[in-house]
């Protein structure tokens, strides 16, 4: 398949990444097209980077979380490939040439990403097999979502993330639906990006973490594979939670208590069908 610089256009959803957008974007070709989902509501980013870059687009939002900002960078692009990036992710000087290369010696894909540059961090899961016709191209069953080549005409319907999930499995749960449709997700090996990853250690970012991985892993398990299913695989979390949150409130340690107090707060309200609607200041 034929692929080019000018058929790809770039999103990036925001959130307080004021001091990490710019690398971003640096590391970009100066005259690709953008499209930053700013989630904080920060007007002055807003203007500050319409004044620096060109062929940008910025949408201010709330806080609707990445998948449900990718969404809005998705259904707005109108090339036919959109590149999902976090905004702490960095591309090399080779990065783009070696990737548009290989991938042009396919045929069709749906998602495609280059290869995490941290060896003990891949961002990918289930590598199945090398294509044959290159060696650098890597058939795999997910890709994390910090990096993601979407090839938008198998999305005519364009459903992309499922928007329920607030911060864990969006990824895992778009990629599960494209292998069930027999699509390709491939990793390209010789082009490299940097993720500088990293999690807030704020103790309200804690809480919310703690809170929504239960959620997601609930709900990902009911959604994919039953409610049955869901349970037996949460079951081991509840017990835990339930037992810790005992041990740390006669330990009177009240942060490792609201952690996992969190966790179970998350999985009841997966459990009985509740949004994922838990959020924080922080």
């Amino acid at each position: 398949m034929k692929l080019n610089l000018d058929d790809i256009t770039f999103i990036i959803v925001t959130y307080k990444s004021e001091n990490i957008i710019q690398n971003c974007l640096d590391s970009l070709p100066k005259n690709s097209k953008k499209i930053i989902i700013e989630n904080s509501n920060n007007y002055k980013l807003e203007k500050e980077l319409k004044s620096k870059y060109d062929n940008i687009e910025v949408i201010v939002s709330n806080n609707i979380g990445m998948g449900a900002g990718n969404n809005l960078g998705l259904k707005a692009c109108k090339t036919n490939y959109a590149f999902v990036l976090n905004p702490d992710t960095k591309l090399y000087s080779e990065t783009l040439n070696n990737f548009i290369r290989a991938l042009d010696n396919v045929s069709e894909f749906t998602l495609a990403s280059p290869l995490n540059d941290n060896k003990d961090f891949p961002n990918y899961k289930k590598a199945i097999s090398h294509i044959n016709t290159n060696k650098n191209i890597l058939s795999v069953e997910s890709i994390d979502g910090f990096s993601m080549l979407f090839n938008l005409q198998k999305f005519k319907d364009q459903i992309f993330f499922d928007e329920n999930f607030f911060l864990y499995l969006e990824n895992d749960d778009l990629c599960l639906r494209i292998k069930k449709k027999n699509e390709d997700i491939y990793v390209v090996t010789d082009s490299l990006i940097n993720h500088k990853g990293g999690i807030n250690k704020n103790e309200q970012f804690e809480y919310l973490r703690n809170w929504h991985w239960m959620w997601s892993k609930f709900y990902f398990n009911k959604k994919h594979y039953g409610f049955l299913n869901a349970i037996a695989k949460i079951s081991l979390n509840l017990s835990a939670a339930c037992f810790k949150y005992l041990i740390y409130f006669f330990l009177f340690n009240s942060h490792k208590k609201q952690i996992y107090k969190m966790r179970l707060y998350g999985i009841i309200a997966s459990v009985f069908g509740k949004k994922s609607s838990f959020r924080v200041d922080n």
